[in-house]
């Protein structure tokens, strides 16, 4: 970076003001490898000083062709695609999939599958939640807070890992209900950790809620105001953060939400402190409905999978049957069940906003159109709005704040 001085320094006299001091223009690489863009990111910053004008993200560097290949599989088969978009949050990432499939099928699922579900989802908004404040606590400098945070998420991967046999890419809903019913062992565990969280909870406030440092790097940093978080497509804790009071959870209920007791946090100022702010209460409001769930999951009794025989397939191929017979039973084996021809969109709030699946139906096994709504990826198109005027250093809590995962932003 040059700098021009536009007066004679040796002129100036101790009693007169310094002119400021013109500076060009710099161009500086932010990643692609980076580690605090929480996956393979690359942001052009345009600098005056350290002063923040202009921040482009190129996005890409993780893409999968997850959306195409989802075409290539049957219905089922596109469940553990799901698990590596979030893969911090799978089990949210399977629910908003099969709810689509579901919803095109016009399926019924069994109540005690519902509150599995709701569950389960509730869960991935601790883990999802739990990591992200650890992370955001270590990229700011407390290290402190990320060990603390993962030693809670530790017990829900845990109980994860019992029930479907998988801590990250859990793979556990299916369409028409889930894989497995809880376990004992993880019942009382989970129940253990809900009766200490709040203690846990306040720690964390603890160490970061009037932290200095903390404040200083969060506070005012990044506002967005509602009606631009709005006109940006922002959801979950990014849009509530600014005060917006939308959750699919409340508006369009669906699993048993409509049952629960809870409440939708919200922000103020919509600045980074706000979405920390929002993001420790909601993990405040799971936790009492994790222990709602709990408490009258022994009350309901039923199947964990749907009857529906739209779902059902052959257990065996049987003798004396004729050739047609034969070759449609292998075909619903090897690409599962036939959908009717239509199209459906469906969205779900997941830890890090509105996970949205849209599917089109050529009435095959087969998803003929798969395209998935993001929240990471409409997010990062606010992070140039949201950084313009903050300094360097704050590109990376202005970031955070967003919550991004880059698997499922590039998709």
């Amino acid at each position: 970076m040059q700098a021009e001085y536009l007066w004679d320094p040796e002129s100036v006299t101790e009693d007169e003001e310094l002119p400021l001091l013109r500076t060009e223009k710099l161009l500086l690489n932010m990643g692609p490898q980076h580690p605090a863009t929480h996956g393979v990111l690359q942001v052009i910053l345009e600098l005056e000083g350290e002063k923040i004008i202009k921040a482009t993200p190129h996005l890409g560097y993780l893409h999968r062709g997850t959306e195409k290949i989802a075409e290539a599989g049957s219905y089922q088969q596109v469940i553990p695609l799901t698990d590596r978009l979030d893969y911090i949050c799978a089990m949210s990432n399977n629910w908003a999939y099969v709810r689509a499939v579901e919803k095109l099928l016009q399926v019924e699922v069994p109540e005690r599958a519902e509150w599995l579900r709701t569950l389960m989802n509730e869960l991935a908004r601790l883990s999802g939640h739990l990591f992200w404040l650890g992370t955001q606590a270590l990229d700011i400098g407390a290290m402190t807070v990320f060990f603390w945070t993962f030693r809670e998420r530790e017990i829900i991967l845990d109980a994860f890992e019992r029930i479907c046999g998988a801590r990250l890419t859990n793979s556990y809903m299916r369409v028409g209900g889930v894989e497995n019913d809880i376990d004992e062992r993880s019942v009382r565990e989970l129940r253990e950790l809900l009766a200490i969280f709040p203690q846990r909870i306040h720690e964390y406030d603890v160490l970061l809620k009037e932290n200095r440092i903390w404040v200083a790097r969060t506070r005012d940093i990044a506002i967005i105001t509602a009606e631009d978080a709005i006109n940006y497509g922002l959801s979950g804790p990014s849009l509530r953060g600014s005060g917006v009071n939308h959750d699919l959870r409340k508006s369009e209920p669906f699993g048993v939400y409509d049952q629960l007791d809870f409440e939708v946090p919200l922000g103020s100022r919509g600045d980074t402190y706000d979405r920390y702010y929002i993001r420790v209460r909601e993990m405040e409001q799971s936790a009492s409905m994790v222990t709602q769930i709990l408490d009258r999951l022994p009350e309901i009794d039923g199947p964990i999978m749907t009857e529906d025989p739209k779902l059902k397939r052959p257990d065996k191929v049987l003798v004396n049957i004729s050739m047609e017979a034969m070759i449609q039973h292998f075909k619903v084996v090897a690409h599962g069940f036939d959908v009717p021809k239509g199209e459906v969109y469906c969205g779900t709030e997941t830890p890090k906003g509105e996970l949205g699946f849209y599917l089109v139906s050529d009435g095959s096994g087969n998803p003929y159109k798969c395209k998935i709504r993001a929240p990471s990826f409409v997010h990062m198109g606010a992070l140039d709005h949201m950084s313009r005027g903050y300094m360097i250093a704050d590109i990376v809590t202005v970031f955070g704040s967003f919550d991004v995962v880059m698997g499922e932003c590039d998709r």
